[in-house]
């Protein structure tokens, strides 16, 4: 099964190489996310899918100990928790030629890229995997048209970034990038 989100730095260092778009991507129509997900990101799902197992592993035994309302329960609560760990992986930044994508656990938000003032990086504290330790990093901020607060796409500390320096600063240059050419 191909997992398109997980080719995205190989996709862009084979068409650099080849001397392709220099945004590294020919279809610019299609999301696409300018990164890979970090290993933490991919190790919280690979526990969550791991505890769905179990989990729907005791509905099984439930059902076959006589109880399917309580086994409907545990079959409903593994669902919930692959669906988690699927939106788990699948968070993050994703651009195309319509504009900036951000997908979050719950929810997703796109902005258009005349909607968008500038995108830039900057030091500043961020959160240690979105936990409430702060810690001094790097974000890269979104800055509507509109005015308003800077909204954060991610950070040098986040489940994707975190001890990969250079991806983020790849990740960073890729969406700046992206945001240049549609200007």
């Amino acid at each position: 099964m191909p997992l398109p989100f997980l080719t995205a730095d190989r996709a862009r260092d084979d068409d650099a190489a080849a001397g392709a778009d220099p945004l590294g991507y020919e279809d610019r129509d299609r999301w696409r996310r300018p990164y890979r997900p970090g290993p933490w990101r991919v190790g919280g799902s690979a526990v969550a899918l791991l505890l769905a197992s179990y989990v729907l592993f005791s509905a099984l035994i439930i059902a076959l100990a006589g109880s399917l309302g309580a086994a409907g329960v545990c079959a409903a609560l593994g669902a919930l928790m692959i669906v988690a760990a699927v939106r788990l992986v699948r968070a993050g930044v994703e651009v195309s030629a319509q504009g900036l994508r951000r997908t979050g656990l719950l929810r997703s938000t796109t902005v258009r890229w005349q909607d968008i003032a500038a995108i830039r990086t900057v030091q500043q504290p961020v959160r240690w995997l979105g936990l409430p330790r702060t810690v001094q990093g790097e974000a890269v901020l979104l800055e509507p048209v509109r005015g308003g607060a800077p909204r954060t796409l991610f950070t040098s500390h986040d489940a994707d970034f975190l001890g990969r320096a250079e991806s983020f600063e790849a990740a960073a240059d890729a969406i700046e990038d992206w945001a240049a050419a549609h200007h």
